[in-house]
């Protein structure tokens, strides 16, 4: 007999690559009876759900939203009062830039339990896949993780503050405000900046791109760079023994001109 008893479970399904899933996340996905999921989450994380578990996508994407999140919202609460044991998965960790606040506070106020099983956020997890530790002793002391879009669809005001520090950048959701980025560092006389752009981190279709802040614009163009794509900015990046021979190389080439 199905269980009603209404319960819901917040869990971050990684950055991508569907073995960053959490033991935890695992087990979660395994008892639920409703999964509501988003674009970022991949669909093999879908397959440690029963085969009998309704699955839902919701995901949101530029210009293409499934669902506006309200109406997210509200599914969330619908399948839980109908079906019981809803896993709502969202791709990274849901606190992190994912609105997972405001989906928990919706649910708790129709006094449904909830639970929240973090999941490793690209933030860190990105970098890291092409060598790079985003602090680093003598190097880094910090880092701001900043969205490059706010809810409003301008550029963050962050952003020009990060540029005036020496603290390594990390920005989500960037890519279509790239050129106000880099104009910002620019400002700053941070041209030779080292900076890393990684399209579909942890996946098969993870793309790279590196440069400085002075010559990614052109790199991106040359790569056929896009969203979703984590852009990190700061000396770390060039402390990555993956991209280390690219600064070497690039090094040299400024010392000969």
């Amino acid at each position: 007999m199905l269980n009603i008893k209404p319960k819901v479970t917040l869990v971050g399904a990684g950055p991508g690559d569907p073995d960053l899933l959490t033991l935890k996340a695992v087990k979660a996905l395994a008892e639920a009876n409703v999964v509501l999921y988003d674009a970022l989450a991949n669909d093999e994380i879908l397959a440690h759900a029963p085969k009998n578990a309704i699955k839902i996508f919701v995901g949101k994407k530029i210009g293409n939203h499934a669902y506006t999140q309200d109406q997210i919202n509200q599914l969330i609460v619908d399948n839980a009062l109908t079906y019981g044991n809803v896993v709502r998965l969202k791709g990274g960790d849901p606190f992190i830039f994912g609105r997972g606040s405001e989906e928990i506070e919706f649910v708790e106020s129709f006094g449904i339990e909830t639970f929240v099983i973090p999941g490793i956020s690209s933030v860190v997890a990105v970098p890291a896949s092409q060598g790079i530790s985003i602090t680093k002793r003598g190097v880094s002391e910090s880092f701001w993780a900043i969205t490059g879009t706010t809810s409003d669809r301008k550029l963050s005001s962050d952003v020009a503050l990060a540029a005036q520090s020496s603290a390594t950048v990390v920005i989500l959701m960037g890519m279509h405000k790239l050129p106000q980025i880099i104009d910002l560092f620019q400002k700053e006389g941070k041209g030779n900046l080292p900076v890393a752009i990684i399209q579909n981190g942890t996946t098969s279709d993870e793309k790279v791109g590196v440069g400085t802040v002075d010559s990614i614009l052109n790199i991106v163009k040359e790569k056929e760079l896009s969203s979703p794509a984590i852009i990190v900015l700061g000396e770390v990046v060039r402390e990555s023994n993956k991209l280390k021979g690219f600064y070497e190389e690039f090094l040299s080439k400024e010392i000969t001109r």
